[in-house]
């Protein structure tokens, strides 16, 4: 029986490729990354949602040849929405936690 290992979550930068971040994050370079996080999620949204809407608009008026490119993108831009309402949910959930530590 294969023995299955946890490895620990890594800090990832957000841009052209994601690679693991070795420094140490604190202060203003922390809320600069969680801002970040958080603007690439909307710009991904927008971007998906802006495809979706081309796609649609592409089948409805007959110009697509291939129908399951307008699914595809339906499928894309629900799953952006999905996860920028899942980092949202995550970020009030820390803070709510963060506000009911007793000093």
């Amino acid at each position: 029986m294969d023995e299955m290992f946890i490895t620990p979550i890594q800090l990832m930068q957000i841009g052209e490729s994601a690679k693991p971040v070795q420094e140490k994050v604190s202060g203003q370079e922390g809320i600069s990354m969680f801002k970040s996080i958080f603007q690439s999620a909307i710009e991904d949204v927008k971007t998906t949602d802006q495809k979706h809407n081309q796609a649609e608009y592409l089948l409805a008026t007959g110009q697509l040849d291939n129908p399951a490119v307008a699914t595809t993108a339906a499928a894309e831009a629900q799953l952006a929405v999905t996860m920028l309402v899942q980092l949202r949910n995550r970020a009030q959930e820390a803070y709510t936690q963060l506000m009911n530590i007793n000093i």
